[in-house]
């Protein structure tokens, strides 16, 4: 059926009030890349250490050709083509993955750009060079052929060079009416978090183009609008209802690059479980956190997979990103001198505002909590996602810094003296404990590091050097960098999940280059020390606060 289509019977059925997984469309149309046996007998055969290498890897001959052979081979073996005849088929037909991509260079990369010879400690600055390196080797470009044979590719075209995050990452982030979760067909139904509109701001700084944000102003709009149109949830409390935003993804079968994962773990429920459990599963994807002890809350085994329920949630750092979108947005349009619709996302954002207010804040824990949809609570378990709003500029209390600190004190954060931990709960799920994620660093130490109160940005530059020093130290065993870091004994690379920790890494490489920029006249190099106790905290932080309150 064409995706239309597809779309119109899953609304008719979803308002007949069927179970969602009685009609489940699949990621996209391919039956090599999304669906179908072909699929189907690769990656259960796991002729790959990683699934996605398989959906990454482009067609030799015209996927027709592909099927027809495929299938005349299929029945000949009655369905299950034995694995070593099926890995021949493979190699005669697929390319090996990457074939599609040659290197690029940034056009305005300079070899030493100046904020190096703000970093004061020399091994840091050495450090920072050969990161700075790294851009070139994770810049890509498309070779023609992606354009002139797209049906070969899982990989969508795009124009325009760009960066990879590294590892087995090997694709683009790029908008397409939303942001989906990777340049691929295959992910074409999940977004990724809402972030363009903040990515335009940042441009915008640093180069005042503001015939670019009008040429693009309506691509904005139409990654806000996929929230709102697709992402919608209203929650009720005391009798007002409030409209806030989650992930969620109404469409079936296993994701095809973790397909044989999937699968075996669908196996382990009743059949009319299935679909449901592949739509949260791609939901969980879509928020970035996959996997997280924050979405297993539907079944009796709280660490395992199969209790995911990523829909049911209104997550705080979806909703933190859309406010913090739609006050930008009406920026934008006010520089553009559109003021109708600045005026329409100022609005939004004030209801936005009042609904994380009323739904997700706590004030006495300090906090804002993701909300349980089925079970009408808030999930009080710590995750740094709960201060996006810090960071954000997502709040209208003046404390809100002051209780935001509290709130790590108690959670007896700021102990780990080797970055913040992405929970406290240890499921052998990646975006768990013991493993902490560079984007997590940026949101508590940024969140902190924008405050007034001197002590907030004490504690953000504390944090700041801790994981520094963490990522120097396992850059220095290891001669690279990584998506995720154990720091449970020492700082180690991260593990646990679906895949083995990946090098590379775009997001860890920026967040270090960040906070080398921000504090490099003070992060040092030398030996780790350990994070004070929360009762010592204040006795540190005290000389700094009364030295503010001297007159200037």
């Amino acid at each position: 059926m064409p995706g239309r289509t597809w779309e119109l019977c899953l609304l008719l059925l979803l308002g007949l009030g069927l179970r969602s997984q009685e009609a489940l469309p699949p990621p996209c149309e391919s039956e090599i890349y999304c669906h179908g046996e072909l699929l189907h007998q690769v990656q259960m055969a796991k002729l790959y250490q990683d699934d996605k290498e398989f959906v990454d890897m482009p067609l030799s001959v015209a996927p027709e050709q592909v099927l027809q052979t495929f299938t005349e081979l299929s029945r000949s073996h009655n369905h299950s083509i034995p694995r070593e005849q099926l890995q021949a088929f493979v190699q005669e037909h697929f390319q090996a993955k990457g074939q599609e991509l040659q290197p690029w260079t940034p056009t305005d990369w300079k070899d030493s750009p100046h904020f190096l010879q703000k970093i004061s400690d020399g091994k840091l600055r050495a450090w920072a060079e050969q990161l700075h390196q790294l851009w070139k080797k994770l810049g890509k470009k498309m070779k023609p052929e992606v354009l002139s044979h797209p049906e070969r590719f899982s990989l969508i075209y795009s124009d325009h060079p760009f960066i990879v995050p590294g590892g087995r990452f090997v694709e683009f982030y790029y908008c397409y009416g939303h942001v989906p979760n990777g340049g691929r067909v295959y992910y074409l139904q999940r977004s990724q978090p809402p972030l363009l509109t903040l990515m335009m701001d940042r441009y915008l700084t640093h180069t005042n183009d503001t015939a670019f944000l009008q040429e693009n102003i309506e691509t904005l709009v139409l990654e806000l609008d996929f929230w709102t149109k697709n992402r919608t949830v209203s929650v009720s409390v005391g009798g007002k209802n409030y409209l806030l935003n989650r992930y969620y993804v109404p469409y079936g079968g296993p994701r095809p690059e973790s397909y044989s994962k999937d699968a075996e773990l669908a196996n382990t429920l009743p059949e009319g479980d299935r679909e449901a459990l592949w739509a949260e599963l791609k939901a969980g994807a879509e928020s970035g956190w996959d996997f997280s002890s924050r979405w297993l809350i539907g079944g009796p085994n709280p660490s395992s997979l199969s209790s995911i329920q990523t829909s049911k949630l209104v997550p705080v750092d979806l909703n933190a990103f859309l406010c913090q979108a739609e006050e930008l947005m009406s920026n934008f349009y006010s520089r553009l001198g559109n003021e109708s619709q600045a005026v329409k996302y100022r609005t939004l954002r004030a209801q936005r505002l009042a609904a994380l207010n009323t739904v997700l804040w706590d004030e006495e824990a300090g906090a804002w909590f993701d909300y349980d949809l089925e079970n009408k609570k808030k999930n009080r378990e710590f995750y740094p996602s709960n201060l996006t709003p810090l960071w954000a500029g997502c709040f209208s209390d003046p404390g809100v810094a002051d209780k935001a600190l509290k709130y790590l004190e108690d959670s007896q954060i700021l102990t780990y003296q080797y970055g913040i931990p992405t929970s406290l709960q240890k499921t052998g799920q990646q975006w768990d404990f013991p493993n902490a994620w560079a984007p997590l660093q940026d949101l508590v130490i940024r969140g902190l590091a924008k405050a007034a109160l001197p002590r907030a940005q004490e504690v953000a530059f504390q944090l700041a050097q801790n994981w520094i020093r963490t990522n120097f130290d396992v850059y220095s065993q290891k001669s690279a960098m990584y998506e995720k870091y154990d720091i449970s004994n020492g700082g180690q690379p991260g593990g646990g999940g679906e895949y083995e920790v990946q090098e590379g890494f775009g997001w860890t490489n920026g967040v270090v280059l960040m906070l080398l920029d921000r504090f490099g006249d003070r992060l040092t190099s030398g030996a780790q020390l350990a994070f004070l106790e929360p009762h010592c905290l204040a006795a540190v932080l005290l000389p700094s606060f009364l030295l503010s309150l001297l007159p200037r």
